[in-house]
């Protein structure tokens, strides 16, 4: 276990130092694999030395090991749950695609971004009755609004401006969602929402608690090499959003 746990402070910490020079990263979530990395090496360290193990009281040792567990146990589920999205493909012929916002950049749409916008354009192009949503506002490290950005990167591509609704007020997934039902009959219309992969269980699931009757999913892809990070943080989405009561 000892040099189990020290192998996997090796790999976290060299994941983090990856994404922070050379993948790039929207948010400072990735720097929880440094954390990891230095408690994994608090653990290996104790496993290869019992004698400071033993001078930790019992009852911590086996609380700690409790709660490491069930945590494990709890990761497995949730992550089994996100996995289920990974494959969701919309059927032709919805009234209305939501594409939900992510990091819009100086230069353009961040890659996530980006392939949400794909796969809604592909949609949208075999689709042309669809109306969309584009929903996402303006962060304090955007020059312009997520939904304002979006709509001019459809439009580039051939999709009419009067097909496009633009939602620039919300902030995560739950004000996309809620506040994109402004412009639709939530009830009656056919919605399809468009978002990463790692991202469309937890999206689905607000979506049917915010009383979208007819709703499916459409998975665009995601950055192969920062998917665990892309899994890690969902994982906490995932729990605050159930704590909640979003999902």
């Amino acid at each position: 276990m000892g040099v189990l746990t020290g192998v996997l402070a090796v790999l976290c910490m060299l994941y983090c130092l990856s994404i922070l020079f050379f993948m790039g990263y929207g948010t400072k979530f990735f720097l929880i694999w440094g954390v990891m990395a230095l408690g994994l090496t608090g653990m290996s360290y104790l496993f290869f030395c019992p004698e400071q193990s033993e001078r930790i009281p019992k009852v911590i040792r086996r609380g700690f090991w409790t709660v490491v567990v069930l945590g494990v146990l709890l990761f497995v589920c949730v992550e089994g749950l996100i996995f289920s999205g990974f494959g969701q493909h919309a059927e032709p012929g919805a009234d209305v695609v939501i594409v939900l916002g992510a990091q819009w950049k100086n230069g353009g749409p961040s890659y996530v971004l980006a392939k949400r916008l794909d796969a809604a354009l592909a949609y949208l192009k075999d689709n042309p009755d669809t109306m969309v949503v584009v929903s996402g506002g303006q962060g304090s490290d955007e020059p312009i609004s997520e939904a304002e950005g979006m709509a001019g990167y459809l439009e580039a591509a051939g999709i009419e401006p009067e097909r496009i609704m633009q939602e620039d007020a919300s902030t995560d997934t739950n004000e996309n969602l809620e506040f994109s039902a402004a412009f639709i009959d939530k009830a009656e219309a056919r919605v399809v929402i468009v978002t990463n992969n790692f991202h469309v269980y937890r999206a689905m699931k607000i979506a049917r608690k915010k009383g979208y009757a007819n709703v499916e999913g459409l998975a665009a892809d995601s950055y192969p090499s920062m998917l665990p990070n892309n899994l890690l943080r969902e994982f906490f989405g995932v729990a605050k959003d159930f704590c909640a009561g979003n999902m």
